[in-house]
């Protein structure tokens, strides 16, 4: 399991054989059954955990008991409830997996240890909070000002591996859109396709 981490660490970083080992020293395997909670609300997320295999959502589930989708992670991705992990509080959220999952955790003080000692670790550390600040951003622009046949559009076309292994309900979720209201959008996009 930890090949695939190595591989994904060797191409977005320059750590060296001996940091990647140091890494490889604090990581926990994890395997999760599909519907397996990673998190549950209410829990302190302790961990980062790197996607090896499988997909992942972050999600509240509100008063009137719908949920609401924040994120995804698929192979190659981080998940952790970040709000939770960096302050130490309860979770508002869940995390559980969509399909069965291997992944390889880090305690959060372990993750912290290698930012302060090892400093390709905390460039790469860097450069991946960027990219997630920068898409959390876009997200926010989109939801503020997109139309939502423009958020499905944009969706299927940034994220095509997810948009194919979750189910609609969910989609619509992320979206922000009504189960109905992404159908009829879906059914005209189709159509606009062809």
């Amino acid at each position: 399991m930890f090949e695939v981490f190595e591989q994904y660490l060797k191409e977005r970083s320059a750590l060296t054989d001996e940091e990647i080992a140091q890494i490889r020293a604090v990581t926990v395997p994890k395997r999760l059954r599909k519907k397996q909670y990673l998190l549950q609300e209410g829990d302190i997320s302790h961990y980062n955990a790197f996607v090896v295999k499988g997909c992942l959502r972050l999600y509240h589930v509100g008063d009137n008991g719908f949920e609401h989708i924040l994120r995804f992670a698929i192979e190659t991705w981080w998940m952790s409830d970040y709000e939770s992990y960096n302050c130490g509080s309860q979770s508002k959220n869940n995390i559980d997996a969509l399909e069965d999952s291997d992944l390889l955790l880090i305690d959060k003080k372990d993750f912290d240890m290698l930012v302060e000692t090892v400093a390709n670790f905390r460039i790469l550390k860097d450069k991946l909070e960027a990219k997630s600040y920068n898409a959390s951003q876009a997200r926010i622009l989109s939801n503020i000002s997109d139309t939502a046949e423009k958020r499905y559009e944009n969706f299927i076309k940034t994220y095509p591996d997810i948009y194919n292994r979750v189910p609609l309900h969910m989609v619509a979720s992320y979206l922000g859109l009504t189960r109905e209201t992404l159908s009829r959008i879906r059914s005209q996009y189709t159509k606009t396709e062809k």
